[in-house]
């Protein structure tokens, strides 16, 4: 039973993943936090790693189609930033869980810290068209832009989700479907870089090797599924699932608030 339940999540999120460039472990992270499967730190870890299957099968496929979309120039350095901040991000949510005398409740912060997050982003997205952005440009700045943006994903466990878009919008005006382009290459280069730490700090959670495998292969198919949808719909429609799902996310959140309280 809990197999065909991490085949559904991962699935569904990876697929919406790959349209929105949002990962997918932003739908995964709360999701599974919900039916109480396993510990906080046990879902982060699938959670990533399905996420990291997911883009690594999008951004190799885009590479391989020479596709146009990802710019180097300004989601390398924000990829690097965004990696270095990852590892900020779990040294924190370590300092927290060891800290708390109910390690539980950290999903708690997570939970709140992501319902918040997300409205912000919701807000954003819903006036958008009113907003002026901008043109970063410098590469430093671009690191320190990634820096914040990994330390707060790594933290909730989700690997970029929709902040990532947003960044991307607002600070290097990118359009929808080229955010979401750029969005899972630095999510791509911060999970790598998320996962080699978790092995050299000895830090991984226990975990069911059949888990792991189901959600990395939903991961992939997801990714396939994707990237199919998202060339045959246009930017406006993966804008509304976008927001649709923000909503969801919200939803979680604030559940997942109550269940850790």
């Amino acid at each position: 039973m809990i197999l065909v339940l991490l085949l559904i999540v991962g699935f569904g999120a990876s697929t919406i993943g790959a349209i929105c460039g949002i990962g997918g472990g932003v739908i995964i992270k709360p999701l599974l936090d919900s039916f109480n499967i396993a510990g906080v730190d046990t879902i982060s870890f699938l959670s990533g790693l399905t996420v990291l299957s997911m883009s690594a099968y999008s951004i190799l496929k885009t590479f391989i189609s020479k596709e146009k979309g990802i710019d180097l120039s300004t989601g390398t350095p924000l990829a690097i930033g965004a990696a270095l901040g990852g590892i900020l991000g779990k040294q924190l949510f370590s300092i927290l869980k060891n800290a708390s005398a109910n390690p539980s409740r950290v999903g708690a912060y997570q939970a709140i810290s992501l319902g918040v997050a997300t409205l912000g982003t919701l807000i954003y997205t819903l006036n958008k068209k009113k907003v002026k952005t901008i043109r970063v440009k410098h590469p430093l700045a671009c690191v320190v832009i990634g820096l914040a943006l990994g330390m707060m994903s790594s933290f909730m466990g989700i690997g970029g989700g929709p902040f990532n878009l947003v960044v991307l919008s607002y600070f290097f005006s990118m359009g929808t479907k080229e955010a979401a382009q750029n969005s899972l290459y630095v999510i791509l280069i911060s999970q790598i870089s998320s996962l080699i730490t978790t092995f050299v700090t000895k830090s991984v959670p226990e975990f069911n090797l059949l888990w792991l495998i189901v959600m990395a292969g939903s991961g992939i198919l997801g990714g396939i599924v994707g990237r199919k949808i998202n060339k045959k719909i246009d930017a406006e429609a993966v804008n509304k699932l976008f927001i649709g799902f923000l909503f969801i996310i919200i939803g979680i959140s604030i559940y997942n608030t109550v269940r850790f309280l």
